[in-house]
């Protein structure tokens, strides 16, 4: 089989969200409501949203797979840090790497820029109607190299809610060069006396999502989370559906100020409450930034805080269920930016949360 591959000056290997208002998409017939896919990884689940009206050949492409359970027990196979994960070529069975049988190629629909979070067709070199099985989800902003090559790589979905924290955590696996078309393929937990078995791939199944109605937050949602990834992180979420506004308190577990050389995450070192404040939307609630810096626990150290209050950022802060959600950041005042997935501290409250969610 002849494999092609998409580097940052090159191309990919062959075979290899805007969330509406609910009042507006309930009043939407079913047949306009968009199609999502999930793609089951050990890591996580990654939901992406099917792009019908930009890229229709490309979605009917790709479900087309899905109804032929060519994707199941299927694997990611190559990973580039900061650039893309791919999948869709192979799938693990007998011990062995098999691939994927291939349909006929689909044609180019190229319209939508290759973003972070958007996910694309792989195809041949110098060939843009040659994509068939194999797609790819962008890591960072690639439209500046893959929108204006092979007639540009086609974008025909992109991932919603949480599903970024999973790809990023894909994308930071170690990797190992499995021969042929696996050179960069991510492995977990990955032993080099046990050679090549299932355990240590990315495992996929992408499936269709069964139609449900779409989450919004709700006050179950009120609760301590934390951030999963990394230790000495909480965050107090209190959800006002009266008011339709969220609050969320980012704070740090530290009783001293870290030292001088010490790296901290949202830039210089020092001890931090921050706070938001914002409009629900569904799922989703874009807030703005309130930092206060200086203060210790159990202290009466003196504090600092910017004025006028709220405008040192937004946070966007999304869910789409009851047991995680994502804090995605753009801190301006410190020029920090990034994502951080939650999770519940404890589930007292998701019982409730799914009652309400229900209703």
């Amino acid at each position: 089989m002849t494999e092609s591959r998409l580097n940052t000056g090159d191309w990919i290997r062959q075979r290899l969200v805007i969330f509406p208002l609910i009042a507006c998409l309930l009043a939407l017939p079913a047949a306009v409501l968009a199609k999502n896919v999930v793609i089951e990884t050990p890591l996580g689940d990654i939901e992406i949203e099917l792009l019908e009206e930009d890229a229709p050949k490309t979605v009917a492409n790709f479900l087309r797979y899905i109804e032929n359970d060519s994707y199941v027990k299927s694997f990611i196979h190559r990973s580039v840090p900061g650039f893309i994960i791919q999948g869709g070529g192979f799938y693990f069975e007998d011990g062995a790497a098999k691939s994927i049988t291939a349909f006929e190629p689909v044609e180019n629909e190229f319209k939508v820029s290759n973003t972070r979070g958007t996910v694309a067709m792989a195809k041949l070199s110098d060939q843009p109607d040659s994509a068939t099985s194999q797609w790819y989800i962008n890591i960072d902003d690639n439209s500046a190299n893959l929108d204006g090559q092979n007639g540009g790589f086609t974008v025909f979905a992109k991932v919603v809610g949480d599903g970024m924290a999973i790809v990023d955590a894909i994308n930071q696996l170690p990797r190992v060069n499995a021969g042929g078309p696996l050179t960069e393929l991510p492995v977990i937990d990955f032993v080099p006396d046990k050679g090549f078995v299932e355990e240590i791939l990315v495992i996929t199944t992408v499936s269709e999502k069964d139609g449900q109605a779409p989450f919004a937050m709700n006050a179950g949602l009120n609760d301590a989370w934390y951030n999963p990834l990394t230790n000495g992180q909480g965050f107090f979420i209190t959800v006002f559906p009266e008011l339709g506004l969220v609050s969320l308190a980012w704070f740090t577990y530290d009783t001293v100020l870290p030292g001088e050389g010490d790296t901290a995450n949202l830039g210089d070192p020092g001890h931090r409450w921050l706070t938001a404040l914002g409009p629900i939307d569904g799922n989703m609630a874009v807030m703005n930034i309130d930092i206060t810096s200086g203060g210790l626990f159990d202290t009466a150290t003196d504090i600092t805080r910017t004025d006028p209050a709220g405008s040192d950022g937004t946070i966007t802060l999304s869910f789409d269920g009851c047991g995680s959600g994502l804090v995605e950041y753009d801190i301006t005042s410190i020029d920090q930016q990034g994502s951080v997935p939650i999770k519940r501290v404890a589930d007292d409250n998701e019982a409730l949360c799914e009652a309400l969610a229900s209703q």
